[in-house]
């Protein structure tokens, strides 16, 4: 078969052809009387056995070597290529990510591109100092998109710079919820804490709802710090969490605190009260957590806790009836 035949069949343009048979990777078998290459069965087959390998990644190199080494093991070459392919694909997202958040930030013209590009770069410098730098100056004429402040929260691990991007993050409006909502189911603990982290900086209804949610986290530190945010805008359904909290002895002065703050409410003050009162008397809590308790009841308006606390004066624990007695006599003065 001739090579206009052969290119015709096979999809291998005739140039392409004789680049194989320089390369000697595919050699017609005969020549015609006019000196055409003329292929024959067998360098058709191995024509399309070179193809097949080309689309797995291999040069035409590596693919000659695998068709004409008898003891070629592919194991090895199929390893690296995957490992290449991986790269490739690793860098063809890293890009597509950089465009989108270019896009996102609907620059005015290329001198606002560079400036974000040089953000982006700064983000993910080696240096603390550029990453903090980059992150204050996000806020400038034109920001960094959200979502990258948001995975740069994600990955910090200096607290000066993530206190800085957590900054951003609140002062940006959208607050990059939906990139930290992925970080609260993030395999990693440290990546959960700081998504969780972030959200509490951020004022917004999206970020209390996705605090909201996490107050069910497996995670207890996600929980813990969810109901902490919680209780600082107003929501109720934190006051078990901060409660188990200050049982407990985990930021239990900041969580008696936001107690203290959501008792601001008649509604929910009596709630708190008895809430705390039934851990005091539910017998589990050692003496230690027993005075947390009372300390916490003292910072609770209303009738239900100072009942409580009149009941607590003369509580066994002298370190309780003294904490009682103490906060009854300064309500009284009042």
């Amino acid at each position: 078969m001739l090579i206009g035949e052969v290119a015709r069949r096979s999809g291998v343009s005739a140039r392409m052809l004789r680049h194989y048979d320089s390369l000697g990777l595919v050699r017609p078998t005969g020549r015609t009387r006019s000196g055409y290459r003329e292929y024959s069965s067998q360098d058709i087959r191995r024509i399309f056995h070179i193809e097949s390998l080309r689309s797995l990644g291999l040069s035409l190199r590596e693919a000659g070597y695998a068709l004409d080494d008898p003891g070629f093991t592919p194991s090895e070459l199929v390893d690296d290529l995957i490992r290449q392919a991986r790269e490739r694909v690793a860098g063809e997202t890293e890009l597509l990510a950089r465009l989108s958040r270019i896009g996102a930030a609907e620059p005015a013209g290329w001198q606002d591109v560079l400036q974000i590009v040089a953000l982006l770069q700064a983000l993910g410098s080696e240096s603390a100092g550029k990453r903090q730098r980059a992150a204050l100056s996000s806020v400038e004429a034109v920001p960094v998109p959200v979502d990258a402040l948001a995975e740069a929260a994600l990955n910090e691990t200096d607290p000066n710079v993530a206190g800085a991007l957590r900054w951003a993050l609140a002062r940006s409006g959208d607050g990059g919820c939906t990139v930290l909502a992925e970080g609260l189911g993030s395999p990693v603990a440290e990546v959960r804490e700081r998504a969780v982290r972030s959200l509490a900086a951020i004022p917004n209804g999206e970020a209390t709802a996705l605090l909201h949610d996490a107050l069910t986290n497996p995670d207890i530190v996600v929980r813990r710090c969810a109901a902490l945010a919680l209780g600082a805008r107003g929501v109720p359904d934190a006051v078990p969490t901060l409660i188990t909290m200050v049982v407990e002895e985990t930021n239990d002065v900041d969580a008696a605190d936001a107690l203290s703050a959501l008792a601001g409410d008649p509604a929910l003050a009596d709630r708190i009260a008895t809430l705390l009162i039934d851990r005091l008397a539910h017998g589990t809590a050692g003496p230690s957590a027993r005075r947390r308790l009372t300390q916490a009841l003292a910072d609770i308006p209303g009738t239900s806790a100072s009942h409580a606390l009149a009941e607590l004066s003369q509580d066994e624990d002298r370190a309780v009836a003294l904490i009682a007695k103490y906060v009854l006599e300064v309500r009284g003065a009042r």
